[in-house]
């Protein structure tokens, strides 16, 4: 297992190539199973989510991110949970996670159900709600490797979530995640124990 962290830019076209890079440099080092972090295309903003989120359904040019994540889980034969990109689907923008086989071929598409909406006073102010829309869906995907259970980032804090994937079967849960520094310190080791612990994954 590989876990690219990737410090993300503005240029989406290089955002693109270091994440291609990163998997590369993980495959060769003999990891079966990919995964990328949360929006690791551009900036995580809400003025950023429209401008550099990707229409999944048409692929080709209108999905550059999800045409590489396909092509590189293809010609290196791994299982790759793509982290997550912001997906244009109608007139809704979605936080999502794509599962692709080691045939390249997309397994599961997660959207992240529990957006992040916080404001402590002096420290953090976002709305993921302001432009972003809730996922409805599980997500458990056969993979090469397993059973997996995908949650995206604050998906994480919500126990029910892990239940049911561990009641359905998943070995593995992932959650893709770009965890501010004012509640990630308390929060982030602390849930991951939590829900491996509590499900036994």
């Amino acid at each position: 297992v590989a876990l690219c962290q990737l410090s993300v830019t503005a240029d989406k076209a290089r955002n693109i190539a270091r994440a291609r890079a990163a998997i590369e440099s993980a495959a060769a080092d003999g990891a079966k199973l990919v995964l990328l972090p949360e929006i690791w295309n551009g900036p995580y903003s809400n003025d950023s989510f429209p401008e550099y989120a990707e229409d999944i359904e048409a692929g080709g040019d209108a999905a550059p991110s999800f045409s590489m994540m396909s092509d590189v889980a293809r010609s290196l034969q791994i299982t790759l949970v793509g982290g997550s990109i912001s997906e244009r689907s109608g007139n809704s923008l979605y936080n999502t996670c794509c599962v692709f086989g080691s045939d390249g071929k997309l397994k599961g598409k997660h959207r992240k159900v529990h957006l992040f909406d916080i404001d402590i006073p002096g420290k953090i102010t976002f709305q993921e709600s302001k432009t972003l829309t809730a996922g409805q869906d599980l997500t458990i995907v056969d993979t090469d490797v397993g059973r997996i259970g995908i949650g995206i980032c604050y998906d994480i804090r919500f126990q029910e979530l892990a239940m049911l994937y561990a009641a359905r079967g998943a070995h593995l849960l992932c959650y893709p995640g770009a965890f501010n520094m004012t509640t990630g310190p308390l929060h982030w080791e602390l849930l991951q124990r939590a829900r491996a612990a509590d499900n036994q994954v």
